[in-house]
């Protein structure tokens, strides 16, 4: 068991604190299972490493994450991880859904970790110390990651003629999902007003201007965010049909012998 501390928050903050944290933390667990599947079947050995390497960051990523939690007197992070179903877990729709092809992979990837840069670099301001600690750290691997992404969008989205369509396509169909990572919380008040985190709104709008900006560059075109309707329900336990047999297959050892060491 843990030793429980509140870190000087209120009952009301403490909550706060901890549903953002599994919002985050659930984003990064299934995001990282997801891309982990491109191992050895990248389109060039290059990219099949930096996958697998990026998906290998955001398990440590979760894990941290899941581990303040448990200094919070929550379990630990394996038993977290791995014996929810789906109505318990945070996570938005974008991270839920198959591979698909590399270019739907590509736009995700974008699109996530621009988000996830963002959110961490507040972060660094919270008044919530061990998330400030933690974002800090977190800088250098984020920002392998958001190069990484804005060079494929760019490549692909200036490249031939069918390169530009499927990044177009893919584009179309993951904003509308990507919106759903800033879905409010019950907390955003509380949240802001404490410091610990200046909200889901401000968020979105940082990275629409980066969005924006990349894609502009990249020759594809943003749809209109007026138009869209994001894909809201996953930070409220409302999950797609693809979640709940991804975590069926990821929890398959430790449903097994969940006392087993490695």
């Amino acid at each position: 068991m843990s030793s429980e501390k509140n870190f000087g928050l209120s009952e009301e903050q403490t909550k706060a604190v901890k549903n953002l944290i599994l919002r985050m933390a659930d984003d990064e667990l299934i995001i990282g299972h997801r891309n982990s599947e491109w191992t050895g079947l990248g389109p060039i050995l290059e990219e099949d490493i930096a996958f697998s390497s990026m998906a290998q960051d955001k398990l440590g990523h979760a894990q941290a994450l899941y581990n303040i939690l448990h200094t919070m007197g929550e379990p630990d992070a394996d038993t977290i991880a791995f014996t929810r179903n789906e109505k318990n877990f945070y996570c938005c729709h974008l991270v839920e859904y198959p591979i698909g092809d590399y270019d739907f992979s590509i736009m995700r990837h974008f699109l996530f970790d621009t988000a996830e840069a963002v959110r961490f670099d507040m972060l660094t301001r919270s008044s919530f110390q061990p998330l400030a600690n933690l974002a800090k750290k977190m800088r250098g691997e984020l920002k392998y990651h958001t190069m990484h992404a804005n060079i494929w969008i760019n490549q692909l989205g200036k490249g031939t003629d069918e390169s530009h369509i499927r990044m177009q396509k893919a584009l179309d169909e993951c904003f509308p999902l990507a919106l759903g990572i800033f879905e409010p919380s019950d907390y955003e008040n509380v949240l802001s007003e404490s410091g610990i985190f200046d909200g889901e709104k401000l968020l979105q709008s940082v990275w629409m201007d980066i969005t924006a900006e990349v894609m502009e560059k990249s020759n594809l075109k943003l749809p209109d965010l007026d138009s869209v309707t994001p894909s809201y329900g996953g930070r409220k336990g409302f999950h797609t049909e693809h979640l709940q047999p991804l975590l069926d297959e990821m929890t398959e050892v430790y449903a097994t012998d969940p006392t087993a060491e490695w």
